[in-house]
């Protein structure tokens, strides 16, 4: 598994970010939970998201050895309700960190995700500072004085990707975008999650309030099979494609 530096000591690592100065994995939006809600709706799908995300834990665990495991929001999909798949696959993947400082910072879909952290007694939070970097899930924006001293906010929410198109085919891929809000860096994460790749940030409505604002000279960093491929700045990505 490859990885890239975006600032110093913030690496790409898979779908996630190894923070080196703190030892600390951050990832986002898990979903675990989501077939039970798609099946519900009438499109039937296997349940088989939960045993390819502990294999890219399981990887990214062995890979940084962090010491602290930042959950940024959404690792359960239902809003209202804990259903009998998000409490089994929910515990079952705190399990497999185990051992680690783990948090959970609290995400739109989050209402009711403390009765199951309790079970593990893993904290629940708003938001978790290092120092000058500030992780948020990134639907509302903080008012809060660790927010306003943060050089660097890390948020996942908008679930970013890239759609490549070739001959009339559209092809999702992953990414992390880096630009700046307001006076502070901006990091944005993709989806853990692997059902669906995301909202391609080129032509889609964005939800995050971070990013209601010119996000043209956002850079963009594609994830495909553990690659690292940097795309460059929107603005030219929008260029290029005649959008």
């Amino acid at each position: 598994m490859k990885s890239l530096e975006l600032f110093r000591g913030v690496e790409i690592r898979g779908l996630g970010l190894f923070l080196r100065d703190s030892e600390s994995l951050v990832f986002a939006d898990v979903h675990l939970g989501y077939e039970s809600e798609l099946n519900k709706t009438g499109i039937l799908v296997p349940m088989f998201q939960f045993s390819e995300l502990a294999g890219q834990l399981k990887a990214l665990l062995s890979e940084t050895k962090p010491r602290q495991v930042i959950i940024n929001g959404d690792l359960k999909h239902e809003f209202g309700t804990i259903s009998r798949q998000e409490w089994r696959e929910v515990l079952d993947f705190l399990d497999l960190l185990s051992g680690y400082d783990v948090k959970l910072v609290r995400g739109n879909h989050d209402t009711i995700l403390g009765p199951i952290a309790d079970r593990k007694g893993v904290e629940v939070v708003d938001h978790v500072s290092l120092g000058t970097t500030y992780v948020t899930h990134g639907h509302k924006i903080p008012d809060n004085k660790d927010f306003q001293k943060a050089k660097t906010v890390i948020i996942g929410h908008e679930h970013p990707a890239i759609g490549l198109r070739e001959e009339g085919r559209v092809e999702k891929v992953k990414c992390f975008l880096k630009g700046r809000w307001e006076e502070k860096n901006l990091v944005v994460l993709p989806s853990f999650s692997s059902i669906g790749a995301g909202v391609d940030v080129l032509q889609e409505k964005l939800l995050s309030p971070f990013l209601q604002q010119d996000i043209s000279a956002f850079e963009a960093y594609g994830v495909e099979a553990g690659e690292v491929m940097y795309f460059g700045r929107l603005k030219d990505l929008i260029a290029e494609t005649g959008m």
